[in-house]
């Protein structure tokens, strides 16, 4: 199933009031309240092609991001204001990662950065651009997006205000 984001393409317009999503959320995590500014990845409508799935444990089997429908190419900007973190590879694929405020970490993978560890950035600086071979990707290319908050992995699209959260029954 495919999960459809319809996001404004411009970082410095303001969000949509109700965005439309479709398909699998695949997350009941809440990040804590952040007064920071986040931003799509991609300026692309975002197309989910692989929804976050938590490990049950620490190092059990899960999706730790989500995989966005993606072109060849195409540019992929920091979702918020931090600095680089890492750039370079990683296992073979050329990763990027950017360290926030408040103990968050975003990550992004297959790019081919064009900033180095150590420099800042904003919320829509571009980083790099997508490359192919993503593994398990079901689209011509995937961008991985992940994030993480003190070591925990949680659904980067909560970072875009685009899922609604519900707690359940104990």
């Amino acid at each position: 199933m495919v999960l459809s984001v319809f996001l404004l393409t411009s970082a410095m317009e303001a969000p949509p009031a109700a965005p439309m999503v479709t398909g699998p959320t695949g997350s009941q995590d809440s990040p804590r309240a952040m007064s920071v500014h986040f931003v799509s990845p991609l300026s692309t409508t975002l197309t989910v092609v692989r929804a976050f799935d938590p490990p049950p444990h620490h190092y059990g089997p899960g999706h730790r991001g989500v995989d966005l429908a993606a072109a060849p190419g195409e540019p992929v900007r920091a979702a918020g204001s931090g600095r680089v973190r890492h750039a370079g590879p990683v296992a073979g694929r050329p990763v990027v990662s950017i360290q926030h405020a408040a103990g968050l970490i975003t990550s992004y993978e297959p790019v081919e950065p064009i900033l180095t560890t150590g420099d800042p950035v904003s919320a829509g600086q571009p980083i790099g651009t997508v490359t192919s071979g993503h593994p398990g990707c079901t689209s011509e290319t995937c961008l991985h997006w992940g994030a993480r908050r003190d070591g925990v992995y949680i659904d980067p699209l909560t970072l875009l205000g685009l899922l609604r959260l519900r707690l359940l029954p104990w």
